[in-house]
Parts: C-alpha cells; sequence; structure tokens
C-alpha cells in the first residue's frame, strides 16, 4: 500500500481503537467534536509511516475485511474472525453507547470467518454474524467477530459486533459454537451477562452496554473470555455457564485489557486508553483470580503467543505514536528470563497473532480502517 494510502487511512479511521470500548472517548470539555477531532486526524497525519516490514515478514493471505482473532484449527487450516463490512440501522435502544463513539449502526449479518488453506488461499467459512459500526463523526470502527478458537475438533466463536446497542437487538454478542460447515448455533449469550454482572470501574463516558469482547481460549474443557471495555475475564462452559473469573476494573480501573494467553497461568495484556503512551503492561493471573504485573514498558497490546522454549511474543498496535498508525505496529520476545527482543516491525494496524503448527507467527495486518473494510485486510507470516 503506498503512502497516500496510507495517510488516507489514518485520517479517516480515527475509530478504531478510538471508539467503542478500546479507548477513552472524546469528552464534551475538549472545545468542539469537530476540533477535536482535526486535531487527532492531523496528529494521526503526521505520524503517518511508510516504514517496511522486517525482512522476516510476509504476506500469507490477503482479502479479509478487520481481520481480529485467528488460530489455526486442527485440520491444519487457519481461521480468521472479521469484523466484517459494519453496519446501517441504527441503535435505537434506551441504553446506548455514549456520543460520540455512539450512536451505532448495526446489520444482523456482514461479521465472518474466513478458512486460509496452507498455501494462504482464503475462502469464507460463515458470514451470517452481526457487524456494526460505531459513530461515523470518529471514523465508524467495525466490530463483528472477535476471535476463534478450538476445543479438540470444534470452533467456537466470539461475537462482539451484536447487541441492542450495537443496532442488532435480534443478535446479542456472546458465543457460538461452529461447524465444519458454516453453520453454528448458541453457547452463551455475554450481552445479558455483563449488564447483570457489572463491574466496579467501569468508564462512563466510554461505556458500552453490550461490550466488545476481544480475545477466547480454551483451557482444559472451558472457555475464557476477555471483555476490554468493561474489564472483565470470564469463564464459559460449553453448556453456556458464565461466571467472572477476574473483575480487572476493580484493582487496575479503566485499562483496556485485549489480549489473552494461557500458560500455566493466564496472561493479559492490555491497550490503555488513548493517546498512546509506552504504559501498558502484562499481567499474569492465577486460576484463583489473582492478578500482578508481569511485565511493564509496552504499547497498544492486542496479542500473546508463547512458543515450545516458553518464550512469549506481545504484539503491539502502535509504537510510538499517540494515535493507532499504519507502520508502527511491532512484535516483541519475552524470554522467562525477562530479556526483551524485537522479532517484526514495520506492522500495520495489526490486531491479532497465533503461533502456527510451524513455529512461525501469523498476525492480523490492516485490522481495522476503510480500506480493510473494502477487503484490504492481511495475514502475515512472520518466520522466527
Amino acid at each position: 500500500m503506498n503512502k497516500i494510502s496510507k495517510q488516507l487511512v489514518v485520517v479517516l479511521m480515527v475509530a478504531l481503537f478510538a471508539c467503542s470500548c478500546q479507548k477513552q472517548a472524546l469528552k464534551p470539555t475538549e472545545p468542539t467534536t469537530e476540533s477535536a477531532l482535526t486535531l487527532r486526524k492531523n496528529l494521526l497525519s503526521e505520524n503517518a509511516v511508510t516504514a517496511a516490514l522486517s525482512s522476516n515478514v510476509s504476506v500469507f493471505a490477503t482479502g479479509f475485511q478487520n481481520p481480529r482473532g485467528l488460530e489455526f484449527g486442527p485440520d491444519g487450516n487457519l481461521y480468521v474472525a472479521e469484523g466484517g463490512t459494519g453496519g446501517t440501522t441504527l441503535s435505537t435502544c434506551a441504553y446506548q453507547v455514549p456520543f460520540p463513539v455512539g450512536p451505532y449502526l448495526g446489520s444482523p449479518i456482514g461479521g465472518r470467518i474466513s478458512k486460509v488453506s496452507p498455501a494462504g488461499v482464503r475462502t469464507t467459512l460463515a458470514n451470517n454474524f452481526p457487524s456494526s459500526s460505531a459513530n461515523e463523526i470518529i471514523g465508524g470502527d467495525v466490530e463483528g467477530v472477535a476471535d476463534v478458537t478450538f476445543m479438540d475438533n470444534t470452533m467456537y466463536a466470539l461475537i462482539a459486533g451484536g447487541g441492542c446497542s450495537h443496532g442488532v437487538p435480534t443478535f446479542p454478542n456472546g458465543v457460538v459454537k461452529v461447524a465444519a460447515n458454516g453453520s453454528w448455533t448458541w453457547v452463551a449469550n455475554i450481552s445479558t451477562w455483563l449488564m447483570s454482572h457489572p463491574v466496579k470501574n467501569p468508564e462512563a463516558d466510554d461505556f458500552e452496554p453490550d461490550g466488545t469482547p476481544y480475545s477466547i481460549i480454551n483451557v482444559r474443557g472451558d472457555l475464557y473470555a476477555i471483555e476490554p471495555n468493561h474489564g472483565d475475564l470470564m469463564k464459559i462452559t460449553t453448556d453456556g455457564n458464565i461466571s467472572r473469573v477476574i473483575d480487572v476494573s476493580a484493582s487496575q480501573g479503566h485499562i483496556v485489557p485485549t489480549a489473552l494467553a494461557y500458560h500455566g497461568n493466564f496472561y493479559l495484556g492490555n491497550l490503555h486508553p488513548f493517546p498512546i503512551v509506552p504504559d501498558a503492561k502484562i499481567f499474569k493471573i492465577n486460576p484463583a483470580g489473582g492478578i500482578k504485573v508481569w511485565a511493564t514498558g509496552l504499547s497498544t497490546v492486542v496479542g500473546l503467543a508463547f512458543d515450545d522454549a516458553d518464550r512469549m511474543y506481545v504484539l503491539e498496535n502502535t509504537v510510538g505514536a499517540p494515535y493507532p498508525t499504519p507502520g508502527l505496529g511491532r512484535i516483541l520476545r519475552i524470554n522467562p528470563s525477562g530479556a526483551t527482543t524485537i522479532i517484526a516491525t514495520g506492522l500495520s494496524l495489526p490486531t491479532g497473532m497465533t503461533m502456527g503448527p510451524d513455529g512461525n507467527l501469523y498476525v492480523s495486518n490492516w485490522g481495522f480502517s476503510p480500506v480493510s473494510t473494502a477487503g484490504g485486510g492481511e495475514v502475515l507470516k512472520v518466520t522466527l
């Protein structure tokens, strides 16, 4: 993608993480919504870069619409959750996402899951999932299917673009079980659970009643999902029971926890409210819900993975700019000793990462932006 295209994306996409659950919304005390947005757009444009991908990074597959979480299935194919195309129906619920992030535009279709062959060929597995867009005044960030995981041969998908406050009253946020033919069945309703289980320290001017779940993993036959806006780590059984592992907001405040991994304990990375500062962290959470800081000095953490040598890989969306900026994403490796190495640079708005069966990393690139909504999202292969 050329420099002009990248700058156009940055100017137009002031919404992703800049909306919904993943950042601080613009506050009414700012001079005017228009002038505040102009300031943000100027900052983003000034920081747009043309950094080349590091030499160990290559494009594995293309044609995705807002690609998010991804995981290899037992059949050797890669499965990619996608936010999709956004929505057109204005939410009219009694409960709304506060302006200027809300009101949302929603659609009961548009979110999808793609299957990618070992040769990098993308096909659509399932596409009848909700997709919603934040208020277009801040760019219209798109939410849909947030992540996928497998339990034996069964896929489970995490839905983030649904719920009445997202303009899709007939399809709440939650977890569904997806068959090999793309059909699906309900497992758990996260929207309802969040509303009946409030956290201690919600962020009032950036509150998503239905939530925007971000990551899901399988641990010993149960599912675990993190919801960034409320700050909830949830346990979800395959028969649909939801319980709280930890209310992250109770001890950490509104830190926007996004990335989730398990390696003997849970590890959680956070985005941190905007503007971006190198204050994101990795937290270690034991199964009983005890939390402590494990690593510091990070920026916009959106993905975590471990290799067979117990080394952690950390995906950062943007490093060195105040708002999400193409070309400034990177991957770090943290050894058990704490030593840190830069593994890959030059990523553009990455949103998810998984370790492949070949021992290499796979990353959702151009995970949001108008270009991605139009099918410009990618999956990158990072050779280790």
